[in-house]
């Protein structure tokens, strides 16, 4: 199709590594639809007749179904998705085929189609992630009471309640929305209609395209149009977050279902057993969704390193685009899914939880609140001060709220037997009312929010 300069066709070596139908592939319903508009806004301009138009969408029509049923061959002599499926076209046609290409290169028609794609894409992972949201809060309401310990540095560190400690993962599950919500937006300028780069002769109606496309505006410059990537780039990234916080979480439930912790477990759904340990349940599931983490990221690090030294406009390098990124954005959706599940199907072992939560003195700052609200000790004395009473529970052997009153005199001397009603773990996590904490009120409160907006969405 292209080979009206060449005396010979390339060789074995240059047609493997030039082609890209066995992974654009993947882009027929965008670039047949490209097509589709195109052509109409070439016969409304006069470019191409209305017959020949008719033609072609007939033809096109014909080319999707042949796909959709898996009845399409396509061929890796014809390099991509664009010439198998003109040269297809042509087959049915006849001549009429050849018009389609009026004002237009493989340059904007490839950045059509993928704009149009990761636009897809977005679109079903923003709702994968509102599932995901979805599954979270009500998991979160249902345990909005049950306390765990929470943690820094892995240490235990205060009372929380499990609802809490799941609804922080929703708050980022909206952030990861909102940046693919911001990339789509920024995406959504219509290449066609640029060319190779410079734009065309032809009185083409470029708004015609982008109504038809769903597009928001055309894209303004045309070397711009067709060499730019950042859509993809910006996709990735926010991609790569989301990654990072599945990973974060699939990290948890990994060590939460061991049975050193044993705070959840899993069905059979969502583990494994061992070829040779017949007692093994194994959180695979969790693991695969923390392990994908590093294919998103590479792929994000990937194209930036691809696209790094490229000058305007087009460079071949740009092929590199879509393999990498569209096993990405599937993996993300397959861990999306995954996650939803687990979150879905785990049960939370609640006297567990509750135990690990008193243990390691989890309650001693409610012991210094306590001292500064009621004895009227500044922070930093109250600190000290419990500090100290925390050895000597810890020297005893016992928790906090088991130490005698009387040792706790010892210390500070006017600390009274109200000091117990604040340090069972169920007290700590009720005192906790600000907004953004985790008094279970707060939690019913949060997660019946988040369940009435994503209903609404």
């Amino acid at each position: 199709m292209w080979g009206g300069r060449f005396a010979s066709g390339p060789g074995a070596i240059m047609q493997e590594i030039n082609a890209s139908i066995d992974f654009d592939r993947r882009l027929y319903r965008q670039d047949i639809a490209a097509s589709k508009a195109h052509a109409a806004m070439l016969a409304k301009q006069g470019i191409i007749s209305r017959d020949d138009a008719r033609a072609i969408a007939h033809g096109l029509d014909t080319i999707l179904s042949e796909m959709d049923t898996g009845k399409f061959r396509f061929k890796r002599a014809l390099e991509d998705i664009h010439m198998n499926v003109e040269a297809r076209l042509a087959e049915l046609i006849g001549p009429a085929a050849g018009r389609l290409h009026t004002a237009r290169s493989r340059n904007d028609q490839v950045a059509t189609d993928f704009k149009l794609w990761v636009r897809d894409a977005i679109d079903g992972i923003d709702a994968a992630l509102a599932a995901y949201q979805h599954a979270l809060a009500e998991k979160a309401l249902a345990h909005a009471a049950t306390v765990m310990p929470g943690f820094t540095h892995l240490q235990t560190a205060q009372p929380v309640t499990f609802g809490h400690h799941l609804l922080a993962y929703v708050e980022m599950a909206a952030r990861d929305r909102g940046r693919f919500a911001d990339a789509r937006k920024r995406l959504n300028e219509n290449p066609l209609g640029s060319a190779a780069l410079a734009g065309t002769s032809f009185r083409l109606d470029r708004a015609m395209t982008t109504r038809a496309l769903g597009f928001d505006r055309p894209a303004a410059n045309s070397l711009d149009a067709v060499s730019d990537r950042d859509f993809v780039m910006e996709t990735l990234a926010a991609a790569a977050i989301t990654a990072l916080h599945l990973s974060r979480f699939a990290e948890e439930i990994v060590m939460w279902c061991s049975p050193l912790i044993g705070f959840v477990t899993l069905s059979d759904k969502f583990t494994t057993g061992s070829s040779i340990m017949p007692q093994k349940r194994n959180p695979d599931a969790a693991e695969l969704v923390r392990a994908k983490t590093g294919r998103i990221v590479g792929a994000l690090t990937a194209l930036l390193v691809v696209m790094k030294g490229l000058p305007l406009a087009y460079q071949k390098d740009m092929q590199e685009d879509k393999e990498s990124a569209m096993d990405a954005l599937s993996a993300l959706m397959l861990g999306l899914a995954a996650m939803a599940g687990m979150v879905a199907d785990m049960k939370p072992d609640a006297a567990r939880m509750k135990a690990a939560a008193g243990a390691g003195y989890a309650t001693a700052t409610d012991l210094a609140d306590w001292l500064v609200q009621s004895l009227k000790v500044p922070f930093r004395e109250a600190h000290h001060m419990t500090g100290r009473i925390v050895a000597a529970a810890e020297g005893a052997g016992v928790p906090l709220e088991k130490l005698p009153l009387a040792q706790m005199q010892a210390i500070e001397p006017r600390i009274t037997k109200a000091v117990f009603n604040v340090l069972p773990v169920e007290r700590s996590v009720a005192s906790r009312t600000t907004a953004g904490g985790t008094a279970p009120a707060n939690v019913r409160r949060e997660a019946a929010k988040w369940l009435k907006r994503l209903a609404k969405k």
